[in-house]
C-alpha cells in the first residue's frame, strides 16, 4: 500500500525547485519556460517513487521527463531521489490526472507512461482507471499524432481490461506482451520499476503494451 501521509510533505513539494507549481499556466509552454530547449516530452502518470522515470531520463538527456503523482507522501520520495541525482531533464507535478488537458496543450506530449497503474477492481470506478477509455481520450488530446502510450503491469485484471478498452477508443494495439520479461523484442531496453522488480522476483509475469492512434 502507498504511503498518504508524512508530515510535512507538502511544504517540501511547495518548496521544492524539482516540482511545478501551477502546471496549468505552463501548458503550452513547457519546452520553453520549464526545461527550456525543444526536446521531446515524455510523461509518466502515476510515477510513484520516480526510479523509472529518473533512470530512463539519465539514459536519454536529449528528452524531458515529467513525473505526474497524485500523493503527496509518494512525491516526497521521488524529490528525495532527484536531490540526490540532480537530473537536468526530470521535472514533477502534484496532481490528479483527471485534469491532465489543463496541464498540457494538444500535442505537446511525444509518449505517456503508465505503470502498476491503481486497479480500481470495483466496476463502478472503471472510469478511473488510468487505462479506461475515458483516460485515452484525455491522452489523444495532448499526445502529438504519432504518440503512444506504453502500459505495465502485474494486474491480469487489469491488463484485460485494458486490451479490451483499446478498440473502442479509437486506438491501435501497436504491441502486446503478456510475460514481457520473457518477450525478446518487448523486453529489449526494458527499465524496470520499483515494483516491476519486485513482482517479477515473485515469479509474477508481467504485462505490458503499446498503443497509439495509427491513421489519425
Amino acid at each position: 500500500m502507498r504511503l498518504r501521509n508524512i508530515a510535512g510533505s507538502r511544504e517540501v513539494i511547495a518548496d521544492s525547485k524539482y516540482t511545478v507549481k501551477n502546471p496549468e499556466t505552463k501548458k503550452g509552454l513547457w519546452k520553453k519556460e520549464v526545461f527550456g530547449n525543444d526536446h521531446k516530452i515524455h510523461i509518466e502518470i502515476g510515477m510513484g517513487k520516480g526510479r523509472f522515470l529518473m533512470d530512463l531520463a539519465e539514459l536519454n538527456p536529449d528528452i524531458n521527463y515529467v513525473g505526474i503523482e497524485k500523493y503527496s507522501s509518494v512525491l516526497l520520495r521521488a524529490i528525495q531521489k532527484q536531490e540526490e541525482r540532480q537530473l537536468p531533464n526530470v521535472i514533477f507535478i502534484r496532481m490528479d490526472a483527471e485534469n491532465i488537458t489543463d496541464v498540457f496543450a494538444p500535442s505537446e506530449v511525444d509518449k505517456i507512461y503508465l505503470n502498476f497503474s491503481d486497479p480500481w477492481p470495483k466496476d463502478r470506478h472503471a472510469k478511473r482507471r488510468l487505462p479506461s477509455r475515458e483516460f485515452l481520450g484525455r491522452y489523444d488530446k495532448i499526445l502529438k499524432s504519432d504518440g503512444v502510450v506504453e502500459f505495465k503491469t502485474d494486474n491480469k485484471d487489469l491488463f484485460d481490461f485494458a486490451v479490451e478498452e483499446v478498440e473502442p477508443a479509437g486506438w491501435t494495439l501497436d504491441a502486446v506482451t503478456y510475460d514481457l520479461h520473457n518477450d525478446p523484442v518487448m523486453n529489449e531496453g526494458n527499465v524496470m520499476t520499483e515494483y516491476e522488480e519486485k513482482f517479477s522476483s515473485q515469479g509474477n509475469p508481467i504485462y505490458k503494451y503499446i498503443v497509439s492512434r495509427k491513421g489519425k
